[in-house]
């Protein structure tokens, strides 16, 4: 694939991404130098989101692949190129600049799980609605007029994610691409020395989404016996974070920049572990050749909240073990 895209780049004209999370950069980047936007490709960062301001200049460090820019962060989508790249199609702004603009060929880029659900959505021809919330009718208008200019527009899906094969064939079957990616360029740039810690712990957001309890979630991280070096989401609460640092035996690091990016070169010696994310499905794609363990913390019945519906755990849990592991981690008992 990355050598056909590259033969075809000089012809697909400037491509414009827009980007609103530090994923849908990394994975914008990845995209450019897989070949499948175009010999030249803006990217414009939503204004206002610190993460994203730290994930470029960490980019930006490393060396951006040839033909890739950034322009300055806007608070609008920018008008689409002859090729047009976004991560978030469940977003607002995404969903408006889809039914009134007329951009050329789209490539969706991976936001997280949301893509799944996406995929899902497509193919069910269903309105593109996120899996939480209560839109009104007008949302729910604009999403499913999106949705019916996004299926006829026939996208690109760059991910990193394993589509389930069920669902990879339905979205082919609709005139979609789906291209699989394994952060090639990511994987051949230099890494920064490793934290020392053993175990290294991604922080969650789903305490502040507020779909698990608190006070258990921390309670685990106390029980972990041997330091930890810890990730922080970047939607933790502050407040949160405070208690996080007063654990003995526990390291914060405030990275910024997507795990994927900081996490690349850990040691064989070293494990990574999670409650259910993208970042574990991505990590385990950077790690494996490493022989570093990425372990999914089951989540106890009795840590979700009311308003974790058992649709959205079931969601969530969609990628938590390889497909040869049944069983990963249990947060009551912590492996040595």
């Amino acid at each position: 694939m990355e050598n056909e895209g590259r033969r075809h780049a000089a012809e697909q004209g400037q491509a414009v991404a827009w980007v609103e999370s530090p994923l849908q950069l990394l994975c914008v980047v990845e995209a450019h130098h897989a070949g499948l936007l175009g010999a030249v490709t803006t990217v414009v960062p939503r204004a206002g989101l610190p993460a994203l301001r730290l994930t470029r200049r960490e980019l930006e460090r490393l060396g951006l692949p040839e033909g890739l820019e950034f322009a300055e962060p806007a608070e609008r989508v920018p008008r689409p190129g002859r090729v047009w790249a976004v991560g978030d199609a469940f977003s607002g702004r995404v969903q408006l600049a889809l039914v009134t603009a007329l951009p050329g060929r789209t490539v969706l880029v991976d936001d997280g799980l949301a893509t799944i659900r996406l995929l899902e959505l497509l193919v069910a021809r269903r309105p593109l609605l996120r899996a939480r919330g209560t839109p009104g009718l007008g949302r729910k208008v604009l999403a499913a007029a999106a949705g019916f200019r996004l299926r006829t527009r026939r996208p690109t899906v760059f991910t990193a994610l394993p589509v389930p094969t069920g669902l990879a064939e339905a979205v082919e079957g609709t005139g979609a691409r789906l291209v699989r990616h394994d952060f090639a360029w990511l994987r051949a740039q230099p890494a920064d020395r490793p934290p020392p810690e053993r175990t290294v712990v991604l922080g969650t957001s789903l305490v502040r989404n507020g779909l698990i309890h608190r006070d258990r979630y921390l309670r685990w991280l106390e029980r972990i016996d041997e330091p930890v070096a810890y990730f922080p989401h970047r939607r933790e609460d502050p407040g949160d974070l405070d208690r996080v640092r007063r654990i003995a035996g526990l390291t914060v690091y405030d990275a910024g920049a997507p795990a994927e990016m900081t996490l690349r070169d850990l040691r064989p010696d070293q494990r990574v572990l999670s409650l259910p994310s993208t970042a574990v499905t991505s990590l385990r794609v950077l790690l494996s050749a490493r022989g570093v363990r990425v372990e999914t913390v089951d989540v106890p019945e009795d840590w979700w909240t009311a308003s974790a519906a058992p649709s959205l755990r079931s969601h969530l849990q969609l990628f938590a073990h390889e497909p040869h592991q049944p069983h990963t981690h249990d947060p009551g008992k912590v492996a040595p």
